[in-house]
């Protein structure tokens, strides 16, 4: 379904999954220090899931995880779904929308411990798809590359201006061949105005 440019079982294992396992331990690390909450149980939503990273790989590693997979495409939808059904997973939920959307309805708004995203967009932009749909005390990650810095200086004000304030950046443990991987992990301190997120295509054309 062209997914991934990644074609090879072994790369997909190394570029995709285990890269996608690496987030893990900074999640835990920051929720366990910053939410009263069970880590066990979180409810994560990762938007623009894609071919299902690193959502889906969540979902098995944490199966007493509620995980939501948002999808703006349906082809890719189509493909979220039969891994599903295929895997047999009982606790994901595919839905396909813009983040943009999501973020006002009622449904999806602020009810989320934790918002990820991998490979979507910069962190400004990110920031605007994801803290709106992070309750307060929660968590909004971004999965980068190996030296994010000015990006996430670049975003501080965006970040601030949703609500939520960067927490860490921290390098993964990724055996990846394709060079160290960071995770920013911001917190989500306070309802994020209601003008947020902006209409559909507004935060990537004029981010923050």
């Amino acid at each position: 379904m062209n997914l991934t440019a990644t074609k090879e079982a072994d790369e997909v294992m190394e570029r995709h999954i285990e890269d996608s396992l690496a987030i893990l331990p900074p999640i835990k690390t920051c929720y366990n220090l910053h939410s009263s909450d069970l880590f066990d149980h979180i409810n994560l939503i990762d938007v623009g899931s894609g071919a299902g990273l690193p959502g889906l790989v969540l979902a098995i590693a944490c199966p007493d995880w509620r995980v939501t997979l948002l999808e703006s495409i349906n082809k890719r939808c189509v493909f979220l779904e039969h891994v599903v059904n295929v895997t047999g997973l009982t606790n994901v939920k595919i839905v396909r929308g813009r983040a943009e959307s999501c973020g006002h309805d009622v449904m999806y708004r602020e009810k989320f411990d934790v918002a990820i995203a991998r490979a979507v967009a910069e962190m400004r932009v990110l920031a605007e798809y994801c803290l709106p749909l992070v309750r307060i005390g929660g968590l909004f990650v971004a999965a980068k590359g190996h030296d994010p810095k000015e990006e996430v200086q670049n975003a501080e004000n965006a970040v601030r201006l949703l609500g939520g304030s960067i927490l860490q950046i921290s390098p993964v443990d990724s055996h990846s061949p394709y060079g160290q991987r960071t995770t920013v992990v911001c917190r989500k301190d306070r309802s994020t105005p209601q003008k947020y997120p902006r209409e559909a295509g507004t935060p990537a054309k004029l981010p923050l």
